[in-house]
């Protein structure tokens, strides 16, 4: 079960860039959910697959000599499903019933924020993943989530609240 969890039902085995793949993974079960008129099961994933990623990755790591294997993916569902949180709890609390096309950078952008992030490694995301852990390869990817959701919000009070009216 911890294999299946760590490597988030074998997500983790696609290639090239596993992470990449999980994320998109994510988005896609975000924006499905909201689609659905579920939006507020994107925090319950979050929070599903952020106490399954604790559970789950040191028990895998135990059993491997790298302490950070490219097939455990679940630390980038859960940090991209919380950067998706930031896009999906305002657009649910606004009406916003078309994430898919209407809405489409507040998926995009959150993705490639998260992205960067994860592979940049600034800041406290650079320190967690020095930690070489299983908690460290758990929280990179949940500050990197964190900055992601907290640049999006930024960005899209930049365009809706400046560029927009200095547009129209």
């Amino acid at each position: 079960m911890s294999a299946a969890l760590a490597t988030f039902f074998g997500a983790g085995h696609l290639r090239p860039a596993s992470g990449t793949w999980a994320s998109l993974i994510a988005v896609a079960l975000a924006v499905a959910a909201h689609q659905a008129g579920l939006a507020l099961l994107v925090p319950l994933a979050f929070v599903l697959a952020t106490l399954a990623g604790f559970w789950a990755v040191p028990r895998y790591l135990s059993t491997r000599a790298d302490s950070d294997p490219s097939e455990v993916v679940i630390d980038e569902v859960a940090g991209q499903l919380l950067a998706m949180c930031f896009t999906v709890i305002p657009l649910w609390r606004h009406g916003v019933a078309d994430l898919a096309l209407a809405a489409w950078p507040g998926w995009v952008v959150p993705f490639l924020l998260f992205r960067l992030f994860d592979i940049w490694k600034p800041w406290l995301v650079g320190r967690a993943d020095r930690r070489h852990d299983a908690a460290g390869v758990m929280l990179d990817d949940l500050w990197a989530g964190l900055f992601a959701g907290l640049c999006s919000t930024a960005l899209a009070g930049l365009y809706h609240g400046l560029i927009q009216p200095w547009l129209s």
